[in-house]
């Protein structure tokens, strides 16, 4: 049997069972990761699995299950998910509705220059021992980089019709120096915090990142951290990198916009919404400059695919316009609930898995600026870069940011070093507060997004770009 034999089987036997529809997903990834610690191979792990998720509705409530195996176990799979609907269903509740969907035959995968699974594993040692070697000369007391990639293949059959295969490749790294001091301990990121950088792109990445060349600068910066002044607290204007003003997006909009958490369907894991669906269409949540798009197309981003694993084709559209709320993440079922003619933005971490609304490419449209004009445009203010921490409750609302480094910005130049930089607001008077924004749009993307319980992992992005934030709460009030 093919693959797409053994996800119709599980259909057919969801229905013969006594689904109103169905769908399965036979999924079959690979994953490698490689760490380095001061000039050295610390770890290579190499993992891979398959098998086929079933879902399956009966009236008011959703069936799964999932099994590895394939040989005698996808009808079993169609069957389980049935009855566990069916024992669901039950509890009387309205029958659950999705928005229609025309059914798919199609194949799909994203570019990819060199296949990162062609590069020997001496070529990606060699390159983590070079920048972990260059950051332990240049002051690092830790040295540490990583290299990781994914290739996804997936096959998705639903009652419907549809009969979507995807291949997704993915691949990213990064490299961190910490210096050690009196007490203390600094550390310096690069691209980015949290694995550095990653997108649906192939080895070709890795090589633009240039983690050999930008290895002393980061150990260097981790020293100097160490005697730097602190940042000092009070309200400033705030220019922020695009990597932070990416976490901004993710935690303060990302997760905000998540149609079930709007509903209250996800509220045990890290929390609910602030936003109130009557207000679709003419809430302010920020300034004229704020316009954020939900784009799965975005080209090498990673949080990009042809289709959603309802088999939903991907689709630009806009979560937030010149500031005004306009848009959702949503799924079929939760955007039918809502009243909503539109889909796209579910996707499950694996075969185990439930599919779920989840960020796809979740980012800004670029801005008239460039980081020279805005930084030559604040008078008195902090720029700050590269997330260290981050804190946000369980309405995704108030906030507070720490980040890895900062400057002083005075008459429009940028000054000293400052350490231990933070900053705190509440989400939409922050996003109103901008008012410089660049157009050096980078898709950051972010491979450990947490969601749901069991939990499960997301792959996603948020183009952004440096930005001014206005009067902004910074430092740490006595």
């Amino acid at each position: 049997m093919t693959h797409f034999d053994t996800a119709t089987a599980a259909v057919e036997a969801a229905l013969a069972a006594g689904a109103s529809y169905a769908d399965a997903r036979l999924m079959s990834r690979s994953a490698e990761r490689m760490l380095a610690r001061n000039g050295e191979i610390a770890d290579t792990t190499r993992t891979s699995d398959v098998g086929i998720g079933v879902r399956a509705l009966v009236g008011s409530s959703w069936g799964f299950f999932a099994t590895s195996d394939l040989d005698g176990g996808a009808r079993r799979a169609g069957e389980q998910a049935a009855e566990i609907a069916a024992a669901s269903a039950r509890v009387p509740m309205r029958a659950a509705r999705m928005v229609p969907a025309e059914p798919v035959v199609a194949s799909w995968s994203n570019p990819v220059v060199t296949d990162p699974a062609d590069v020997s594993e001496s070529d990606k040692a060699d390159l983590l021992v070079a920048a972990t070697s260059a950051m332990r000369e240049h002051g690092a007391d830790v040295a540490t980089g990583t290299l990781t990639f994914w290739d996804t293949s997936k096959w998705f059959v639903s009652s419907e019709g549809h009969r979507i295969d995807q291949r997704i490749r993915e691949a990213g790294g990064g490299i961190e120096a910490t210096a050690v001091g009196n007490g203390e301990t600094q550390r310096r990121s690069y691209p980015n915090s949290m694995g550095g950088q990653l997108g649906t792109r192939g080895w070709e990445l890795v090589e633009e990142l240039d983690l050999v060349g930008n290895a002393p600068r980061v150990a260097e910066e981790a020293r100097a951290l160490l005697t730097a002044p602190e940042c000092p607290a009070g309200v400033t204007d705030v220019i922020l990198d695009g990597s932070q003003v990416a976490l901004q997006i993710h935690e303060s909009v990302g997760h905000a916009i998540e149609l079930d958490r709007i509903l209250g369907w996800e509220a045990a894991y890290a929390g609910r919404s602030w936003l109130d669906l009557d207000r679709l269409g003419s809430l302010r949540y920020g300034s004229d400059l704020m316009s954020i798009a939900i784009d799965p197309t975005f080209p090498g981003a990673l949080g990009s695919f042809g289709y959603d694993d309802e088999g939903t084709p991907a689709a630009k559209r806009m979560a937030v316009d010149a500031g005004t709320w306009v848009g959702v993440l949503a799924g079929r079922d939760s955007a039918a609930l809502a009243g909503l003619d539109y889909a796209g933005s579910v996707r499950s971490d694996g075969w185990r898995r439930l599919p779920m609304v989840r960020m796809t490419n979740v980012g800004l449209e670029p801005g008239p600026h460039t980081l020279e004009e805005i930084v030559a445009a604040t008078d008195d203010g902090i720029y700050m870069e590269t997330n260290r921490s981050w804190s946000i409750d369980d309405r995704r609302l108030n906030f507070q940011f720490g980040c890895e480094i900062a400057y002083e910005i005075k008459n429009g130049k940028r000054g000293r070093m400052l350490k231990n930089p933070t900053y705190t607001g509440i989400g939409p008077r922050f996003w109103q507060s901008m008012d410089m924004l660049s157009s050096e749009i980078v898709p950051w993307g972010l491979g450990n997004c947490g969601k749901g319980q069991p939990g499960q992992v997301g792959h996603t992005a948020h183009p952004a770009a440096p930005a001014r934030f206005r009067d902004v709460r910074v430092g740490v009030r006595a």
